[in-house]
């Protein structure tokens, strides 16, 4: 996986992150220099975290995983990017002026998690490719969604709800590729 792979992944896996983020902006009335370290350390923390989780379970059951792993890779990355297209596209928005504006470790914890899951799926098909820096994915992601975190607070503690839709729809399109271009090099489709 070369660099620019990893990095566009990183941002389509970020995009839940950005989306909770311009939420958590919108909810927040006054938003602190605090809160944009807080949003980025969880948020980037997280995302950094899991797929390395991932990458260890992928790697534990690789012998078993190899005859289908780029078909593994490609329904993960297709049913991540799905959800994330379901959720960009549906009418039924959260309103994010309900959602809770607190900052307390409960509540960033439980958004960390959530908006992660889709990194631990995403470790596990980087242990199944051959060429990727477990090191480098996973610094490249945290830093990333660190960013892109702290940017969607201002986002919609500024804009509101705008390019909360478009993120999600950005980033579901970008791991589908993604699997997608991975399934087509190991059929022999595709040669880059």
């Amino acid at each position: 996986m070369s660099f620019m792979e990893l990095l566009i992944t990183a941002i389509g896996l970020s995009m839940d992150a950005f989306a909770v983020a311009v939420c958590k902006g919108l909810s927040t009335e006054r938003v602190k220099p605090k809160h944009y370290i807080l949003i980025g350390l969880w948020f980037g923390g997280f995302q950094g975290l899991m797929p390395l989780i991932g990458y260890l379970l992928g790697s534990t059951f690789e012998s078993y995983i190899t005859p289908v792993d780029h078909w593994v890779a490609f329904v993960l990355l297709g049913i991540i990017g799905g959800n994330m297209l379901k959720e960009g596209l549906s009418k039924d928005d959260c309103d994010c002026k309900k959602e809770d504006s607190s900052f307390a470790i409960k509540t960033m914890f439980l958004m960390a998690l959530a908006t992660s899951i889709d990194a631990l799926a995403v470790g596990i098909t980087f242990a199944l490719l051959p060429d990727v820096s477990i090191v480098t994915a996973v610094t490249s992601i945290g830093v990333i969604t660190f960013v892109l975190s702290a940017i969607g607070l201002k986002i919609g503690n500024v804009f509101g709800t705008k390019y909360k839709s478009r993120a999600e729809i950005t980033g579901g399109i970008i791991l589908i590729l993604m699997g997608t271009k991975i399934l087509l090099e190991h059929l022999g489709v595709l040669n880059f």
